[in-house]
Order: C-alpha cells, then structure tokens, then sequence
C-alpha cells in the first residue's frame, strides 16, 4: 500500500476569500487565465480518457432479461418517497444477514446537495491510495447497478443479480415477520453491504438515501461522518427549517466518530456542533480547520489550492465546474484525512502528488455533464433551489453563452418556483417538459408556473423529452453562427437521465 501521508513544511498563508477571487478574475484575459492555472499540462496527469461511468443496459439479451426481472420484483416494493421513519426493517435485515456492514470501516454522508460528487472524490482518493472501496449512493442516473460501485466502477448486472438472488430469502424472512415489508431502498441498500463485505472491501463510502437518524442507510457505525450543505428539501418529511433538517441528518455522527462539516447555515450548524458534542465526536469545519484557498477557471474545469486537516495541497486540478464542486473537493479531501487519522493523530498531509492525480481523474455524470457541442448541450441534476443557484453561478462562470435554452423537467414535491426562479436570470428561453417517471410534474402545471416567473413569451412547451430538446436545440441552433448558444437541461436526476440515454444514444 502506498504510503498516504507525506510530512511537509508549510507556509501560513491566509485564504483568499471567494469574492476577492470573484473580483480578480472579472475582466482578465480568459487565454491568460488558462496559462497561468496550466490546465492542459495538469489534465495530462489523469491518463487517457476514461469510458463513460454510467453502464449501460446488458447487451446479453438473457442478462438484460433477468436484470429487468429484479428490477420488477424490487418495483412492488415501497418506492424512495413511501417511508416509515425507522431501521427497524433493515436492521433485522443486517442481523440475519450476519451483520455485513460491521465488516469494514465506513465513511457515512449526508447534506442537501452534493453528496454524490462528493462521495465520488472521496471513493477515488481511497483507491489512489491502494484501498479497496464499495461505494453506495441514490437515486442511479441510468441504470439500478450504478447504485453500488467497487473499486470505483459500478458493479456487473451478473453481481447486482447475484447480490440480490443471495439476498432475498433473508428479506423473505424479514417481511414476514415485520409489520411492513423491506422497502425497495431497503433492500438495495442489504445488497450493497452483503456485497461490500463478499468483496471484500477496505472501506465503504456510503451516502443516506434522505435524512439520516431514520434512513435505511443508518445502520453502520461511520469513523467518518461527512454533512453537505444543508438546505431546505423533503420539508414534509425533514422539517421546514434549516435546523430542523439538520436534527434529522445529525443522526449519523456517532460516538468517537470525526465529523466533517461543510459550510452550513447558522441554526444547522449549531444543532451538528451540539450533536457532536453530545457524541464527543470530533469537529472539522470548512472554512476554519480546512477549505478552499484559491481556485482558478481552468479549461475543463478548475484549478484549486486546498487547506486540508494537516496542511495545504496546491496545482489540484478538478475536471468539474463550479464553486460548489471546489467546496465539495475540499470535503472530500478532509474526510479522507480525517479517515487516515490526519488533523488528529497526524500532523501531515497525504502525499500531494497522489492526490492531485487523483482529483485529476475525478467524474460526476449529470453533474454540469457536456454530452454534445455545436451547440454544447448540458446535463445537470439540481432539484431543488439552493441547488439550481449553485448550477446557475457556475454556468454563468464557466461558460460563456450568449444565449442558454433550459431544457426543465422537475418532481411534483419539489420547490419549482423557487427552483426556476434560481434560473431566470440566465435563461433566454424555457422549454418545459416531462420526464418518464409518474413523479415528475405535469408538464401543464409546470409551464403555468413558469410563465408566471419568465413571461409567456419565453416558455416553450413539450410533453415530451425527445421533443423538449429538439426544440431547445433548435433554439440554440438560430446562433450556431456565431457560436454562442448552449442548453442546459435540468430539474432532476430523472430527467438528466431520461436526456443522457437520448443524447448518447443520438
């Protein structure tokens, strides 16, 4: 196993404040900008270009057969948004199982937005230091087997059916005996930790499916508890405020455990310090033990400095947008740290090459994904408003589109007044839309709320997908001349997907 940690001198310098970085990019030259952050030469570090991390249905016929058949079984179960908030179920699951999740250490995340990317980095900077990981998060953009990676690939149809096939007298077993059945949350998540510990695996990266006290996810003891920026979302389930959400999600810090927190707003963050206290767990937050330091646009993504929990890591590049991915990586960078005992026990950092390789080569499809130029269409999974700022910052930052098409699909319990208001200050036009799921909104109902935030005569609307982006492409098309037109198609992850099968397949 490589050696993660790397003993360093290194300078106090203050960290630059984002909107004194804001200020000294506004105006530059943005080929100057490109030099001096040496994207092209740091892009070389992550080696050839990766195959798309999204799978793809099986292409054996008897394969893609028996997969649609465990799909179907796990469909009459309880779908994500029916819950009954305890781990009663899944913990008599565990038990006769044999307890897989106790197998392996594990690092537990929960938040509002950014947990997936965030347990992606964290994945990919194990493995780069020679650990063998599982990695559990929700919902899939494509297909169900992306739910549970190893070793940072998502895992065979053969296994996921192998998994489930293994697994399913014991969930038998506890239907009959519970007052409700395993919920199909559930039950994938017995899959992941049976297939976790049947690997074996080094460490587990595993995100809660909402909340945290009560999600299914909760019954592993994580030496790691990450928490997101929390906003708000699922208020009829997690509360109507800020703190309230929190309570709900401070459930997976426990006892001795290191909490890394990201940047949360004051009452959350008051109620996670209180629990942790209560845990007498230990405290790392963002923008006091680490963070961002700088952060430079970058051709295909950025160029960032990280203050972490033993030190500071320069020349990191991160093939994402956004200044959310960049807090997200300083997360992640912490919880791994944090996972080495460094900050604590060790006043180090990891070695900073390994690390920056490993950034390097860091994805998170659907997340401001390009699937297409001339015109560049993008792919992004914000559902929620707090969200939708966060992708409309970093879209106006890294792009610089005369014109931007929305292409919106949203879910019928989300906030889709506030979620398109986030985004009327960049786009030109709205095409709304309905994605295949029976959550998403009714493409009416939606465009009614939409003329309301953009004017009639900006919304456009298509029932269906296909159509939405025909007609969002066609929009952008009327400046291809000039090169200057993009879309961006958003609003959930199903709609993402829905769009990312049309697009690639296209």
């Amino acid at each position: 196993m490589s050696d993660p940690s790397d003993p360093r001198d290194h300078a106090d310098e203050p960290a630059d404040a984002f909107d004194d970085l804001v200020d000294a990019e506004t105006g530059r030259d943005p080929d100057l900008a490109v030099i001096e952050a040496g994207s092209r030469t740091l892009r070389t570090q992550a080696g050839p270009p990766q195959g798309d991390p999204v799978p793809t249905r099986p292409e054996d016929p008897e394969v893609d057969r028996a997969l649609r058949e465990v799909e179907t079984e796990l469909s009459t179960r309880w779908g994500e948004t029916k819950l009954e908030p305890s781990v009663t179920r899944i913990a008599a699951l565990m038990d006769v199982l044999g307890e897989p999740q106790r197998a392996y250490p594990s690092i537990h995340i929960t938040g509002t937005n950014g947990k997936t990317s965030t347990a992606r980095m964290i994945e990919i900077l194990l493995g780069a230091f020679e650990l063998r990981t599982g990695r559990y998060t929700s919902p899939h953009v494509q297909t169900i087997t992306e739910r549970i990676s190893l070793d940072g690939a998502p895992i065979s149809a053969e296994r996921f059916i192998e998994t489930y096939q293994d697994v399913k007298p014991y969930v038998e077993m506890v239907d009959a005996k519970e007052e409700y059945r395993l919920s199909f949350f559930e039950v994938v998540t017995g899959m992941a930790y049976a297939a976790f510990a049947d690997a074996p695996v080094d460490v587990a990266v595993v995100e809660v499916g909402m909340g945290g006290t009560w999600d299914a996810t909760n019954v592993i003891d994580g030496s790691v508890a990450v928490v997101t920026p929390i906003d708000l979302d699922h208020t009829d389930r997690l509360g109507e405020t800020t703190g309230a959400i929190a309570t709900e999600k401070s459930g997976i810090i426990k006892r001795g455990a290191t909490v890394v927190l990201a940047q949360q707003p004051v009452d959350a963050a008051q109620v996670l310090l209180k629990k942790a206290v209560e845990e007498d767990a230990t405290v790392a937050r963002e923008g006091m033990e680490f963070g961002v330091v700088s952060r430079e646009i970058a051709v295909g993504g950025q160029l960032l400095t990280l203050r972490g929990l033993g030190g500071e890591y320069d020349g990191v590049f991160l093939p994402l947008y956004g200044a959310h991915q960049a807090h997200n990586a300083a997360v992640a960078l912490a919880a791994v740290e944090a996972f080495f005992g460094i900050g604590a026990d060790h006043a180090r950092t990891l070695d900073v090459e390994t690390v920056r390789q490993a950034f390097a080569r860091v994805t998170s499809p659907g997340r401001l994904e390009v699937v297409r130029s001339s015109p560049t269409v993008i792919l992004d999974a914000a559902h929620n408003p707090h969200g939708a700022r966060a992708t409309a910052e970093a879209v106006s930052e890294a792009f610089g589109f005369s014109r931007l098409i929305g292409v919106v699909s949203t879910s019928g319990d989300k906030d889709a007044r506030g979620f398109l208001e986030a985004f009327e200050p960049i786009f030109a036009e709205i095409v709304v839309t309905q994605n295949s799921t029976a959550r998403a909104t009714d493409a009416d109902a939606l465009a009614a709320v939409a003329v309301e935030v953009f004017g009639e005569d900006r919304v456009v609307v298509e029932p269906r997908l296909p159509d939405a982006l025909e007609a969002a492409i066609t929009l952008a098309e009327e400046e291809a001349e000039y090169g200057g037109a993009g879309v961006l198609v958003t609003g959930s992850i199903f709609t993402v997907g829905d769009a990312r099968l049309l697009l690639k397949r296209g």
